[in-house]
């Protein structure tokens, strides 16, 4: 190779230490020359007569939280020759983006010095290095430098200085790099927000131990926002936490939606969950994401954090403040839930926390280190050898999802619930961080800010829109909005069925081209026929699907009222299967539950079709076997019923007996008719058969469809690749049974993993469709 280079990387390479990685590296091989940031990446221009070398361990060496997309490397038209290394102020370009870093758990080195009493930064709270902190949460602008931080307020001292611009330094040029002297602090407040403590971080700190300790609910400020945190084995403090901040469904009771909780280190984790070496990993790994983790049976923590569910959603600290609140705690483990009011978005700043939670903790940890971009804790599980995202927003956002193509850039406005949008460009969709349900003023907010937020840092202005079929979500009324105010022409905006978008996402995650088996079960989906869809067989390709298969349509008496109240869609299965006459003999433990002037209108909602829209829903057909047996009649909380019949399920004593029949209605599609299930599982029922096993047939009941229903599929298309999407396979037992016995028939069994099967996903695949649509029509 010449003896001078041109090298342009792409990819995650600012925020990660990459231009002091770059800057020792090229010392090593006595290169002479600089590096800068431009908008872009990194830029390096070098001279010397190790050049091939240098390239070489630029692949092979950088940090650890760098990703590298290209390497670009060209002869070096300057002429001159230089006499050092060094690096040079960024350079921004118009129209030219970055990859932005997600914000990163606290690194092993300053958990050291963290509690290390010989160093400067001992109990410094706000401790971070070019290894960890805060990236995403911070970042206004690219490129990447302190100016374009809410750290620019905070001038470094003239230690931080030194480190900062020592390039043999960890935290060289690291952007939130602060100290006690210098940096951000915190402080207690009392309920109006003022100021109650006196002392240094860890006094203050220490304090807030002895409150929480006490009972007290606290609201601490954390590096996406607000946390709502009290002892997760005082069951007084957890019941008046889920009494003040979970809104019911149920006037008259208390919502049962489990709590997240923080635990010190794996092995207190260990003192209430079962844990197994894989999801070990992905508790200590740098995102320290949720981790749903089975329960051991221990009593360790209060039944109110995790009521009448299998799993505890557990966290390790991942915040250097976090940290010190376990140290020297007179508690084990926390409940660390999101600091906001039920279906609003997280709260990020302290006047807004004293404002919306002061009816809800008693006191506030506070500290003065602005949270530009909101972003709340990610959710994950192991399942099998897997790790599957079940929420995605600290510590993935804003990573991309690699396109096997580059795209021109489009915006997809996303579903209604657990919403995400998706922006792309070039060959990366950027999924933005989970917004939440699009159903108050509050929530359009945070998606418009979050989206203006994603525009500019990757200065996206997005041609064509993509948006739900559904005329009536707010995601779509936004769209449209969007696409007149941008002047979008109507050939570039594209409706996207809903389970069409859930199958192409698994497509476009795992690169996936021609034609699909696509399963997609979830809750409510708008479908062609204007019917509500949701237990959906789909021969997909990227671009158009036909409708293989689905269960048969059932009324929904009430609409939206029998999601709340599933005994509702659970008497609409009844009567279907058994008529208006039979049903009550058939099943008269189901209906002696209930007054009669409370199941006569809805029996006359069914006998008329008023307000009964039909739906296939795989999610209601949950909820109706839920009320059927008696596990659940009303939900506090969304899938409440599912959750509930999943945690019962004893697989193991279900297998002697087999699943449940079912029959196959030939036409195009084919229908799937469970009226033989309805009648066996109220026949077992009657017969004093118990409700783990009834659960644990179901669930079997519900594998053996997707299979023999694929199976069938295949028959007359010979696709062979099977794709599971959508929120119904957040069931662990249903998923885990579904894909083995997939692959047991040979199939190539596909399904989410870096991006949500619920709604979090529809994005993706909305950006996707929309791409093949506008591409096709050229």
């Amino acid at each position: 190779m010449d003896d001078s280079a041109r090298i342009h990387i792409t990819g995650i390479v600012q925020g990660v230490g990459f231009r002091p990685f770059v800057y020792n590296l090229a010392s090593r091989h006595n290169l002479k020359g600089f590096c800068l940031n431009d908008s872009e990446g990194v830029i390096i221009e070098v001279q010397g007569g190790a050049i091939s070398s240098f390239i070489e361990e630029l692949k092979t060496s950088a940090p650890p939280l760098s990703k590298i997309e290209t390497i670009t490397v060209e002869p070096l038209s300057r002429s001159g020759v230089f006499t050092d290394f060094t690096i040079r102020e960024s350079s921004a370009q118009e129209g030219k983006f970055v990859l932005v870093s997600p914000d990163i758990a606290i690194c092993a080195d300053c958990f050291r010095e963290l509690f290390d009493p010989a160093d400067r930064r001992h109990l410094y709270p706000f401790i971070n290095c070019t290894n960890c902190g805060p990236r995403y949460s911070i970042v206004k602008d690219i490129p990447y430098d302190r100016p374009r931080t809410t750290m620019a307020k905070f001038s470094l001292c003239e230690e931080c200085s030194k480190e900062y611009h020592d390039p043999a330094n960890r935290r060289f040029h690291a952007q939130p790099n602060a100290c006690c002297a210098c940096g951000p602090r915190v402080w207690l407040g009392g309920k109006d927000g003022g100021e109650i403590s006196a002392g240094g971080n860890f006094e203050v700190i220490k304090k807030a131990q002895t409150l929480l300790k006490d009972g007290a609910i606290l609201a601490i400020k954390g590096l996406g926002g607000f946390h709502l945190a009290c002892d997760a084995a005082n069951g007084d403090s957890v019941k008046r936490l889920r009494r003040n901040k979970r809104k019911s469904y149920m006037k008259d009771k208390d919502s049962n939606k489990p709590f997240a909780v923080m635990a010190p280190d794996v092995a207190t984790a260990r003192s209430f969950a079962a844990i197994s070496e894989l999801e070990e990993r992905l508790l200590k790994d740098r995102v320290h994401p949720i981790v749903l983790l089975s329960k051991n049976g221990g009593n360790a923590l209060s039944e109110s954090v995790s009521p009448d569910n299998r799993f505890y959603g557990t966290m390790l600290p991942y915040t250097p403040l976090h940290h010190i609140l376990f140290h020297g705690a007179g508690f084990n483990t926390l409940v660390m839930t999101s600091g906001n009011l039920s279906e609003e978005p997280i709260v990020t700043s302290n006047d807004e926390a004293v404002s919306r939670l002061s009816a809800i903790a008693d006191n506030f940890l506070l500290h003065d280190r602005d949270i530009y971009m909101r972003v709340d804790d990610s959710i994950t599980r192991a399942e099998g050898k897997k790790i599957k995202i079940l929420r995605r927003a600290r510590g993935y956002t804003p990573d991309t999802i690699g396109l096997d193509e580059g795209m021109e850039e489009i915006l997809a406005c996303g579903p209604l619930l657990k919403n995400t949008f998706c922006i792309t460009k070039g060959r990366h969709a950027i999924l933005s961080q989970h917004i939440g349900d699009l159903e108050n003023y509050e929530a359009l907010l945070f998606y418009k800010e979050s989206l203006e937020n994603l525009k500019n840092t990757f200065k996206a202005r997005p041609g064509i829109i993509a948006h739900d079929m559904h005329p009536d979500y707010m995601s779509t009324g936004f769209a449209l909005e969007y696409a007149r105010e941008n002047h979008i022409p109507e050939d570039k905006i594209i409706p996207v069925q809903h389970h069409h978008a859930h199958i192409v996402s698994v497509m476009a995650e795992h690169g996936l081209k021609g034609g699909v088996i696509g399963v997609s079960f979830d809750g409510t989906g708008y479908g062609t026929d204007g019917n509500i869809w949701g237990g959906e067989f789909l021969i997909a390709s990227r671009r158009d699907f036909k409708r293989a298969a689905h269960i048969d349509y059932v009324p929904l008496p009430g609409g939206d009222r029998a999601i709340k109240e599933p005994w509702r869609i659970a008497l609409s299965y009844l009567i279907n299967t058994y008529g208006l006459k039979s049903a009550g003999a058939e099943a008269k433990e189901f209906f002696e539950r209930f007054d009669s002037r409370e199941i006569e209108p809805v029996l006359q909602m069914l006998e008329k079709g008023l307000n009964s829209p039909l739906t296939s829903s795989a999610g209601r057909l949950f909820d109706a076997v839920s009320s059927i047996i008696g596990v659940r009649d009303r939900i506090t909380f969304e899938a409440e019923a599912a959750i509930e019949l999943e945690s019962i399920a004893d697989i193991g004593s279900a297998l002697s007996k087999g699943p449940y029949p079912y029959a196959f209605i030939e036409g195009e599609p084919f229908r799937i008719d469970l009226k033989p299930l309805i009648r066996a599982i109220t026949a077992d029922k009657k017969s004093g058969l118990g409700n783990p096993i009834i659960s644990g047939r179901f669930h079997l009941t519900i594998s053996d469809i997707i299979v023999n229903s694929a199976r069938k599929i295949k028959d007359t298309s010979g696709i062979n690749t099977v794709v599971l999407s959508g929120g119904v396979f957040q069931n662990k037992t249903l998923s885990s049974l579904a894909e083995e016995r997939l692959d047991k028939e040979g199939f190539n069994t596909v399904s989410n993993e870096r991006v949500p099967a619920n709604d979090g996903g529809i994005s993706l695949g909305q950006a996707v469709v929309a791409w093949e649509t506008v591409k096709g029509e050229r």
